[in-house]
């Protein structure tokens, strides 16, 4: 009798929780995968992270109240639920990685892995996030973070109730929302001040995992009417859907932002507690509640098998249209789950792998022992660098390149957290060789080119990240760090003050904004100053090196087929056309380096090169020139004779 008083508590199964599960994963793929209008999709980890909440708490909490928590027993739990999955994809996924990343990803994988078996990607990841950080699809286990935030959370959430119990009984409720409103008001706060530590802080989450939780207790008013059911389930679906249509990659999120998402799942959930609901009742749907079933699964295995895809085609050749690609990472994800969830989920929880308490623990330790050995080889061997070939080293060394210093990033080239320079970063030296270079990365990465193949030029620099300084900032890109203020700086500080020669334009600009493009061309000119307007740079459907790898792995040299995004070459003739109206100076990359006179024999992409010189792309990511690259560009304007202005 005693044994069954100590068996824990076991959450009623609830088919629309699964449904719910199964709408979370597939708006991460519909995400990740860039399929419909679904850019928000990201909004349905948080609703893992309620359900999450909710499910755990009441266990947590059921057991608390009759006496049958036990610590050990709780991480018995989690061991059973997240590690034979996990382990197994990490196996994988580190073989794959073994085969296709170079060195320099590599390292960082081993790095990731760790901290991945140590639940603290998050920070890991945290950490390396900035302007230059690496793409997100050279990093199979990026998708970890998430996992990594709720382990963190169940280290002190069980912590924390046995204190609030034994400090406070009485005040378990008032304690729980103002955790939770503590934590939801800092990360309103903080993606203002640091997005990227709201969205990877796990303190600043939790209040998304409580949220479950004061369902889960009946901390909110309890839906009991058939009418208030069906409404609240409605509105709760709604809640879900609609930010993950209109959401971007340039959403404020979290924060105040991810309250309608996780607002959505607690009403799901709260609305199926008392009875059926017209949503839930959907959600309960056969099919959708097996996608549920394999959620887990199916989203740590669809991000590195798209990892791998895109920056390998290690299942389908594109050729340069990833529509193939698409289908290929979907069907192979929904594989890969269902038989991780049929042969590896459900038997270590309750079929025939199913371990004692010590050989669980022992095995989980073994796997984890294994990939950890694995990973520090990667990170000792600095990538096992013997598998490429030397051309192949080479090109390598760009996958993760940071122009920090070329570019004097944090002084004259701001990020988020910078501050602009005045002393290093203009010229005092006032006159007819005073050029002043404006704009965001795309001007940029002209700095270093222009500054060795003019040095009789004095050359300032005021660049701010993707935020081109027109005289009239667009809607877009005035919440982005430095972009108003050094906007007003330029053009009602400086530039009124301190007249140059020349100001050069750059700016990764979009249609609608040429209108204040030509403004700010009047505006100049009628200071009296001359201006040079630059064109856009080739823009790659995936970063250059990373192609030029994939190229030389198949025995190419580097010819690349289709790759080239024709985009910036028809804005180019649209800003030509703009220019002439205007009457200034227009250079453009096309003019310079393409068409009938290459600059270099090599192989070449749609008329221009993929190499500066033997070896060193012409971009080290996907529209950024290298060092190398912007030299290219800088001789050849000096070739043609179009810099300075006084020799066209």
């Amino acid at each position: 009798m005693s044994q069954v008083l100590k068996r824990p508590y076991t959450v009623p199964y609830r088919a629309d929780i699964d449904g719910l599960r199964a709408i979370a994963v597939l708006l991460v793929l519909l995400d990740h995968l860039q399929i419909w209008h679904f850019a928000g999709g990201y909004v349905g980890v948080d609703v893992f992270f309620v359900i999450s909440g909710y499910l755990i708490s009441s266990s947590i909490l059921a057991d608390m109240n009759s006496g049958r928590f036990s610590i050990v027993g709780f991480y018995e739990r989690r061991v059973r639920r997240i590690f034979p999955a996990l382990l197994g994809m990490a196996f994988i996924a580190t073989v794959l990685a073994y085969r296709y990343l170079v060195p320099a990803e590599l390292v960082n994988y081993g790095k990731s892995l760790l901290a991945s078996l140590g639940s603290v990607s998050n920070i890991f990841f945290w950490l390396q996030s900035g302007y230059f950080d690496g793409p997100s699809l050279r990093k199979p286990l990026l998708h970890t973070w998430s996992l990594a935030v709720e382990e963190q959370f169940y280290v002190f959430f069980p912590i924390f109730l046995v204190t609030i119990r034994r400090l406070m009984a009485k005040r378990q409720r008032e304690a729980i929302w103002t955790v939770t409103g503590i934590s939801f008001a800092l990360s309103t706060f903080w993606v203002y001040h640091n997005a990227s530590t709201a969205f990877y802080s796990a303190p600043l989450r939790a209040w998304e995992l409580l949220l479950g939780t004061i369902v889960s207790q009946r901390y909110l008013p309890v839906i009991e009417r058939r009418f208030s059911r069906h409404g609240a389930s409605i509105a709760g679906i709604l809640c879900i859907l609609v930010p993950a249509a209109l959401y971007t990659g340039q959403t404020r999120f979290p924060g105040l932002l991810a309250f309608p998402p996780c607002l959505g799942a607690a009403l799901l959930i709260a609305a199926g507690e008392t009875g059926p609901s017209l949503a839930g009742r959907i959600l309960a749907w056969r099919p959708i509640v097996f996608v549920g079933l394999i959620s887990y699964s199916l989203y740590l295995w669809h991000w590195p098998i798209l990892v791998f895809q895109r920056t390998s085609e290690f299942l389908v050749e594109s050729n340069g249209s990833d529509r193939q690609g698409k289908i290929a990472v979907l069907l192979s994800s929904f594989l890969f789950a269902t038989i991780s969830w049929r042969f590896v989920e459900t038997p270590f929880r309750k079929g025939r792998l199913r371990l004692r308490r010590s050989d669980l623990f022992a095995t989980a330790f073994a796997g984890c022992a294994v990939l950890a050995t694995c990973a520090a080889f990667f990170v000792e061997s600095n990538g096992v660098p013997k598998r490429l070939s030397p051309t192949a080293l080479q090109v390598a060394k760009f996958v993760d390149y940071e122009p920090v210093l070329e570019w004097r990033e944090g002084s004259c080239f701001l990020v988020a957290g910078s501050r602009f320079k005045p002393d290093q970063c203009l010229q005092g030296t006032p006159g007819p060789n005073h050029y002043l270079l404006i704009g965001d990365s795309t001007a940029a990465q002209l700095y270093p080119g222009l500054t060795k193949s003019f040095p009789q030029l004095n050359f300032s620099q005021v660049n701010v990240a993707s935020c081109p300084l027109m005289l009239s900032v667009p809607d877009r890109m005035r919440s982005l760090p430095n972009c108003l203020d050094m906007a007003h700086f330029v053009f009602d500080r400086y530039l009124p003050l301190h007249p140059v020669d020349t100001v050069l334009i750059a700016g990764g600009w979009q249609p609608n904004d040429l209108p204040d493009l030509g403004q700010t061309i009047e505006w100049i000119r009628a200071h009296g100053m001359k201006v040079v307007v630059f064109g856009p740079t080739d823009l790659y459907r995936f970063p250059l090196p990373q192609l030029l790898l994939e190229s030389l792995r198949k025995g190419g040299s580097g010819d690349l087929d289709g790759q080239v995004n024709l985009a910036n070459r028809s804005f180019d003739n649209t800003l030509r056309s703009l220019t002439r109206n205007e009457g200034v100076p227009y250079i453009s990359m096309y003019d310079e380096i393409c068409g009938p006179e290459p600059v270099d024999p090599g192989p070449r992409e749609d008329g221009c090169p993929v190499y500066a010189a033997p070896g060193i792309p012409m971009f080290f990511d996907s529209h950024h020139l290298t060092p190398e690259g912007s030299m290219v560009y800088a001789e050849a304007i000096r070739k043609h004779r179009h810099l300075p202005l006084e020799l066209r």
